[in-house]
């Protein structure tokens, strides 16, 4: 009887059941076995890739509550700039660093957009304004000079001085615009001037005027100036010296309107 010959795996076989044994380690097998430490193995670590807090933002993204004022500073800047008719609402979204799509999350037409403009940035101004008269104590001429320094100061020191040269410029072409601006704003602010007017006839500080028209030629030099400075000022033999022409008004508008002589030469800024 012939003793059973054994045989030496091939090559093939050895991969076979190293591929057998891999796939089904035997019971109780633990992780891949680590090499004893000091064995001068060098350990190749996958980089993490770290993972955000849900609760923190991605540095472009803005917080939402602050973005409708970011939009409506970079309306008021390109519409003092460009107009009415050259603003488009992707310059405006591409100046406030945002697309186009958002700018339509908020507004809806360029027309909401110059409406939410003035209500955010003129109808708090006026509102100061009107508590300004509501709460003054004291005589009408010093209610009249504070008001017409602070309006004047607001108008001309500040880019809402660009949005009365719009509203001139181009009311013809959108009357819809210019019927909005003058029943928020002007409307609102002729009442108020009026108002004053009225109030200084009443306690014989002033004399007799006809309160509509005067109010309306008391609002004129504010408007001139921010019209100026919005176009005839960028030529550079014009230049308005803004604190000069708003004291000489005021010189003019007091000596116009006072009843009694004597305060005529009083200086407004006395």
């Amino acid at each position: 009887m012939k003793s059973a010959r054994r045989t030496r795996p091939g090559p093939r076989s050895s991969r076979l059941a190293m591929s057998a044994a891999a796939a089904h380690p035997p019971r109780g097998a633990g992780a891949t076995p680590q090499p004893p430490s000091g064995a001068g193995v060098t350990h190749v670590v996958a980089p993490v890739r770290e993972h955000a807090s849900p609760t923190a933002a991605p540095r472009w993204q803005r917080r939402k509550d602050a973005r409708p004022g970011e939009l409506l500073a970079a309306a008021l800047e390109q519409f003092v700039e460009k107009g009415y008719a050259a603003t488009k609402l992707e310059d405006v979204a591409r100046r406030a660093g945002v697309t186009k799509g958002t700018m339509y999350l908020y507004f809806e037409s360029k027309e909401a957009l110059f409406k939410a403009v003035v209500r955010a940035n003129v109808l708090p101004r006026l509102e100061h304004a009107e508590q300004l008269v509501a709460a003054h104590q004291g005589t009408t001429r010093d209610l009249l000079v504070q008001f017409m320094r602070e309006w004047m100061d607001t108008l001309y020191h500040s880019p809402l001085s660009g949005l009365a040269k719009l509203v001139i410029s181009e009311s013809a072409n959108f009357p819809e615009v210019a019927r909005f601006f003058h029943d928020e704003v002007v409307d609102r602010k002729h009442r108020l001037m009026r108002g004053i007017l009225e109030r200084g006839v009443a306690s014989g500080e002033f004399r007799a005027l006809d309160v509509e028209n005067v109010a309306r030629v008391l609002r004129a030099p504010a408007i001139l100036a921010a019209v100026w400075k919005h176009s005839l000022i960028k030529s550079e033999n014009c230049v308005l010296d803004a604190p000069a022409f708003f004291e000489a008004a005021l010189d003019v508008m007091l000596n116009g309107v006072l009843a009694d002589r004597e305060l005529h030469t009083e200086k407004p800024n006395a």
